[in-house]
């Protein structure tokens, strides 16, 4: 089965648990697993005077996303920093494109996930979650969180990030927090748990 991970990150953290999904995701068997990036909409002047222009050059080579990745994949897991408590506009941009696909019913049926990161321990972690899982019921994909299968998101001994909605990370204020091992474990089982079941959606 044919898994896509589409994400947007502007300082690494989000690509760090797209990774972090992949490897998960390749330990199901005859899993095929694509990295890919949704267009940027911020100019590089902009992109400058943020400070993210070095930190995005160690994922410049990750494809661009199209409409058509989409339709390949069998589950598409979404990764997104929050703005204000929602998707960043970059994702909601590339999945205003989306309207022939649900026009023609491409992805119902699909798997769908996602994965966020904040600047703070609770800043809209869970509501970038759930309200983009509003994007995928409309397209009529079958929603996969982070289950509490995944005993990390129990801890109480340190900060961490992850939820029942999809793993995540807490990148700091200034983006000097990386995610954390329990943060990357968390994502590597969503991976893992988002590809099994997608394999038995398709194998029968």
């Amino acid at each position: 089965m044919k898994i896509a991970i589409v994400f947007y990150s502007m300082y690494g953290h989000v690509y760090q648990m797209a990774q972090a999904i992949a490897e998960g995701a390749k330990k199901v068997e005859g899993a095929e697993v694509k990295l890919l990036q949704v267009p940027e909409t911020l100019p590089v002047e902009v992109l400058e005077k943020m400070g993210a222009v070095e930190a995005r050059k160690s994922f410049a080579h990750i494809p661009t996303a199209t409409v058509e990745d989409l339709e390949w994949a069998d589950a598409i897991i979404f990764g997104t920093p929050t703005r204000f408590g929602n998707m960043c506009g970059q994702m909601r941009q590339f999945l205003d494109a989306t309207g022939q696909l649900w026009a023609s019913g491409s992805l119902v049926g699909k798997v769908g996930s996602v994965f966020t990161s904040t600047a703070t321990q609770h800043g809209g972690q869970e509501s970038t979650l759930l309200s983009f899982h509003i994007t995928l019921l409309h397209h009529g994909m079958v929603v996969a969180g982070l289950p509490y299968a995944f005993q990390g998101q129990t801890r109480v001994d340190e900060i961490t990030g992850c939820s029942p909605y999809g793993a995540s990370t807490i990148a700091a204020g200034d983006g000097s927090r990386q995610p954390s091992q329990n943060e990357l474990d968390g994502a590597r089982f969503q991976g893992e748990y988002v590809a099994g079941i997608a394999r038995k959606l398709t194998c029968c």
